[in-house]
């Protein structure tokens, strides 16, 4: 079964593809099938993820998943949250993971309280009009560090140090990281719900197989 992930980022879609294994799924980029980037006008990762899905459906006729995460650090009042992927650009930096991270250490060279969160929602329909589209989410919690640990991962993975492990999530192997992330604990949530409610007995024909 084909699905279309309504992101680009190709760190994204990798993590996801391992994680949605388990399905028999196979995921495919929305730049590959020429899917423009929807608007994220909203202020919580649940709205835009499921603007993302229903676009990516629209424009390819197929069941779409969408991610929409961010990092939330208590001393910014749970900011960049929703506008995390855009982070760097606030301190005159190009949009990109990297420079986040070097925004992030120097907003927070001062902080004290270095908590945070990484939160993923996940967001799945059967088709753009899907009424009843199936949302999982999750967060993982630990403390931003002073400068980059570890070369695993992407994204704030070599600044988010988990109490758990006494690493970074860029110094664990990919299982184990896959597994624990905000990312993963959203994707072993959205796979029951599928399993559940797109791939008992009879639903194939309905989502596109």
């Amino acid at each position: 079964m084909k699905i279309v992930l309504a992101s680009n980022n190709q760190g994204k879609l990798a993590e996801l593809q391992a994680l949605f294994g388990p399905l028999g799924c196979t995921l495919i980029a929305q730049s590959a099938l020429g899917v423009p980037e929807a608007a994220e006008p909203y202020r919580t990762f649940v709205e835009n993820a499921l603007t993302k899905a229903r676009n990516a459906s629209q424009h390819t006729g197929l069941p779409a998943i969408a991610d929409d995460a961010g990092l939330c650090v208590d001393a910014f009042g749970g900011l960049p949250g929703v506008e995390t992927a855009y982070y760097a650009t606030q301190f005159g930096y190009a949009k990109g993971d990297d420079n986040n991270v070097i925004a992030l250490l120097e907003q927070m060279a001062q902080v004290d309280d270095r908590r945070a969160a990484l939160v993923s929602t996940l967001v799945a329909v059967r088709s753009p009009q899907d009424p009843e589209p199936l949302i999982a989410m999750g967060r993982a919690v630990g403390l931003i560090t002073r400068e980059p640990v570890g070369d695993n991962g992407f994204g704030f993975d070599p600044v988010m140090w988990i109490e758990e492990f006494g690493l970074t999530f860029a110094q664990l192997p990919p299982h184990i990281k896959n597994a624990n992330s905000h990312r993963g604990r959203a994707a072993k949530d959205m796979v029951q719900q599928m399993r559940e409610h797109w791939f008992h007995p009879g639903a194939n024909a309905a989502v596109g197989a």
